[in-house]
Order: structure tokens, then sequence, then C-alpha cells
């Protein structure tokens, strides 16, 4: 078997791995643990803006989880030969930057990046037997705050939780940073495609999360004992909070001996979030997307409904996902015999599979049961998505 090289000697400010160090310990795990760790990979959108509530954004496969604190833009951001993590083959990041800042959160408010992994692609953690492993998460950080911040796991099948700090030392500077967490003997990890463990950066919590001691070692979910020490990244508008190169590796690992972020090709990296979430058709990327086909099918009856389906390029982890669309008027239409016909919404109709898709439109129906049509986006500031996600 074959160990890594890495050349890891650019300057930066922060714990970095060694230079040039020789790994003796290979990997269990062909494919990296995190998905799109490198945050490459963003297809619902680059950029939103007055975020006040949680869910999945910009990067894929990384959640806001966001209650009563403050305004946010979310951005999938370039990297530059300035940004130290672009010395070392990342060029992308997730930035969150604050637009209405509060410096005295309410008690239960909070604002956390989540990654949340399936219970199935965990096994290898052996966690709740005798033989379970430590657990090291590398990631680089660059925030306007310094001070504390948390890193917590939480074990949603058996309601445990292990939070560690680590320190931003220096304001708006690219870190590297390597958390360990301890094994925990309690607790198997249910191997199904249900989500197990939440890996959480704390940005901000009220002090019902804050009112204990860190919950260093691993025990019942505690909220006093969540984020003990956490700095408020929320404060200012001046505050941003920025990461990328996040990595998942088993066993315990320093700066010296962690193994090197484990890239995969752009179109891996798409497939394997394509199984969360697909974006089918876009009309904000310009070149005529406005009018990209969704799918074909036929009219239900007349005067009545449109039906459409499609196939999807990776298999979605449920066989009963949501829809993603965008709000407003004349968002889709349907090409007929004569003419077209335009809905301002439509619908998921579940077909139980998880490699296709059906979408309904009601309403403004003109053409006859059992006439073919093609469904296409209506604009170029419309989308159709469909989300499998945790």
């Amino acid at each position: 078997m074959a160990f890594a090289t890495i050349d890891l000697t650019k300057g930066v400010t922060g714990v970095l791995p060694s230079a040039n160090a020789t790994y003796s310990t290979p990997r269990d795990n062909a494919a990296p643990l995190i998905i799109n760790g490198n945050m490459a990979v963003a297809q619902r959108s680059t950029s939103v803006t007055s975020i006040t509530s949680g869910g999945f954004n910009t990067v894929d496969r990384f959640k806001l989880n966001l209650n009563s604190l403050g305004t946010w833009t979310q951005t999938q951001n370039t990297l530059s030969a300035s940004d130290t993590p672009f010395t070392h083959g990342f060029t992308k990041s997730l930035k969150m930057d604050v637009t209405t800042a509060n410096g005295s959160p309410s008690s239960s408010a909070d604002c956390q990046i989540y990654y949340l992994p399936e219970g199935q692609d965990l096994q290898l953690l052996k966690k709740g037997t005798a033989n379970a492993e430590k657990i090291t998460i590398g990631f680089w950080i660059k925030a306007t705050k310094t001070g504390t911040n948390i890193l917590a796991i939480y074990d949603r099948d058996n309601n445990r939780l292990n939070s560690q700090s680590y320190t931003v030392s220096s304001s708006d500077t690219w870190e590297y940073k390597v958390v360990n967490f301890p094994a925990d003997t309690t607790g198997a990890i249910d191997n199904d495609n249900n989500k197990s463990f939440e890996l959480r950066w704390v940005l901000a919590v009220g002090s019902d999360l804050t009112s204990g001691s860190l919950q260093t070692t691993w025990a019942t979910y505690t909220n006093a004992n969540y984020a003990v020490g956490q700095v408020n990244n929320a404060d200012s508008t001046s505050n941003n909070w920025e990461i990328t190169g996040v990595q998942l590796e088993v066993g315990e690992f320093t700066s010296a001996t962690l193994p090197p972020f484990q890239f995969e090709s752009f179109g891996d990296n798409l497939a394997r979030c394509q199984r969360y979430f697909t974006m089918i058709a876009d009309g904000r990327l310009g070149g005529g997307s406005n009018e990209a086909l969704i799918g074909a099918g036929y009219c239900h009856a007349t005067n009545s409904n449109y039906f459409a389906d499609g196939i999807l390029p990776v298999k979605l982890r449920t066989y009963d996902p949501s829809i993603f669309t965008v709000t407003g008027t004349s968002n889709y239409k349907a090409l007929r015999d004569n003419g077209e016909d335009y809905f301002d919404n439509l619908v998921m109709y579940s077909q139980y599979n998880s490699q296709g898709f059906s979408v309904n439109g009601t309403g403004n129906v003109s053409a006859t049961q059992g006439h073919g049509i093609q469904m296409r986006l209506g604009s170029s500031s419309t989308y159709l998505g469909v989300d499998s996600e945790l």
C-alpha cells in the first residue's frame, strides 16, 4: 500500500500540517468521509443575502442552523493567490458575512454550520464498541473575531455530545486547525441512510448553551454544556467567518501527522453531492438556460393538469424527495401543440423512484388529454431541483 507525501511549505498563521511529512497510517476509506469539504460544489446558489433562518443556501452538504441571531449573507467565495488555502489547492470557501449584528443574543439563539453524514458512512468509527475510534477534524478558517470557538459532534442516534474548543488567534487571517475527539464506547451509530452524527461549527449562541461546563468527554447531551466559552461572531457588521478544506479522519492526529486532504475530481464530488440534492434546470446560468428542459410528459386531463417526468444523474438518498422551486409568476411553461402554457409553480408527484422524478403543473392547461408536452423553465430567474437532504 502506498503512503502519501505532501509539501506544505507555504507560510501561514496558525497550526499547519508539517512540511514534507510522510504518513505511516493509511486510510481505511478510499473516498473522503466529508463530501465537498473543499467547498467546490454549490448547486443552489453562489450567494444568498438577507438570511434570518436556517437551511441549505450555497455550498452543498453544509447547512446553516440559525435562530434569532442576526442577518447574514452566505457566499461560496472564490479564493485567490493571496489566500493561504489557495496555495494548498483550495479555490473555494464557505463565507458568512454579518449584515445585521446582534451583540446580545437571546438565551435560546444560535448560529451554526452543520455537516450531516449518513450513519452507514460512519460504521468504520466502530462507535459504541470496545474498539471505538478517535476522530480528528481538520479545516482552514478565517474569522474577523478572535478568541475561543466550539466544534461539536452531536450523536443524534444516542443523544450524546462531545464539544471541543479551538482558538482563532489573528483577525481576518487564514489559520489551519486540527481538532481531536475521543472515542465513544457507548451508543452505536445506526447503519442506515439517516443522519446520525452532526458536525457543528458554532458561530454564536445564547446563554442556554453556555451556562455550564464545556462537555469535552462523551456524555448525554446537556444544553448548558454545549458551547461554553464561544465568542460572538455576530456582534458586528464588520465580522466575517469563512472555512474550507474540511476533512474527517479516523484516529488521533496532530498537525504533524494529519493525512493530506483527499481531493476528488469536480465530477466525482458533484455526483456525491447529487445523492442529496440535484439541480435539474437553472435559468440563472445564461446562454439559453432560461428555457432549459425539465422533462417530457403529457396532458393528464383537458383543462386540468400536466405531468412531466425526468431521469436524475445519481440515485437519491431517499425515494420521496421534495421539490426546490422559486416563488413568483410564470416560472415554468409547457410546450404543447399550437402553443405553450405557463405555471407559477410545479409540485412533486411522488413516484417512489430514487433515480427519477415527476412534476405536476395544474390550472393553466390548454392541451387535449393524452397529448404530449415538454416542461421547461419559463424565465432567466427560474430554477428547479429535487432535495433529498438529511
